[in-house]
């Protein structure tokens, strides 16, 4: 069994057989896991990883099988995986499956989540973002993540990272011998522009003017999309000083807290 749905979102009755892979995998099926007796920032959920497992399926196979292929994430696909999640059966990615036929299984559960990664009241602030520059901007987007359901910011930063793994390989490069290895165009740019939709959504789909977005909103969609992947590493740890400042209020607030913490190490 997969545990519980949680904040991402409540399945209505007639949803279809590909949301309900938004049941979240064990901790134990993801990496990467946390390593004990190590110094190093907390994540900002680290009790347990939750992240779809359709997700991260797709995410690893993509990763695993032919970054290098040329706009991997741009061709369309009918996506045949699709079709076999809608009528319930149990399909398993391999070497076999195309990898454009994954993006698009990937691209389409994003995209028809009824709630998105990022919650539609968190829109806006987001967007503002954009309009900040430097650590200014990093910091306002950073306190905005910590404001994510777990499985919202775990989900994130899983996407964020297969995004960051895609864009390293846009450009051509050499093997060992010499030989031209083609780049796969998906620059971080090319990314956010693809993603940034599925992710940042004003209206729900289908609702009435939620694909008429305008230029200054595709703009800051692209650009808060870019500042995500591109500092993902940094946004989704918690400094050392602020873990102390929330320790030292937790125990003046609620020491019990402390206590079940401390239990749990």
């Amino acid at each position: 069994g997969a545990m519980s749905v949680d904040s991402i979102t409540d399945l209505s009755d007639n949803a279809s057989e590909l949301l309900e892979a938004l049941q979240l995998s064990h901790p134990h099926e993801l990496h990467p896991r946390r390593s004990r007796g190590k110094k190093k920032p907390l994540s900002l959920n680290p009790i347990s990883w939750q992240v779809p497992r359709i997700v991260d399926r797709c995410c690893t196979h993509l990763e695993t099988h032919e970054l290098t292929v040329i706009s991997i994430l741009l061709i369309c696909s009918t996506s045949k995986l699709r079709e076999e999640f809608d009528q319930g059966l149990d399909v398993f990615l391999d070497e076999h499956q195309s990898v454009h036929d994954v993006a698009a299984l990937l691209k389409e559960f994003l995209r028809d989540m009824p709630d998105p990664l990022i919650p539609r009241e968190l829109y806006g602030a987001f967007l503002s973002t954009a309009t900040l520059e430097g650590p200014a901007q990093l910091d306002t987007l950073q306190l905005l993540l910590f404001l994510l359901p777990p499985c919202h910011s775990d989900t994130l930063l899983r996407l964020l990272r297969f995004l960051a793994e895609v864009a390293r390989h846009a450009e051509s490069s050499r093997d060992p011998e010499g030989r031209e290895i083609p780049g796969n165009k998906m620059t971080i740019s090319n990314l956010a522009t693809v993603f940034g939709p599925n992710i940042l959504q004003k209206e729900k789909p289908g609702e009435k003017d939620a694909a008429a977005l305008n230029f200054e909103d595709s703009a800051a969609i692209i650009l808060v999309l870019q500042r995500l992947i591109e500092h993902h590493h940094a946004l989704f740890m918690v400094s050392p000083e602020m873990q102390c400042d929330v320790l030292r209020r937790l125990f003046q607030t609620d020491p019990d807290v402390i206590e079940y913490l401390l239990r749990r190490k």
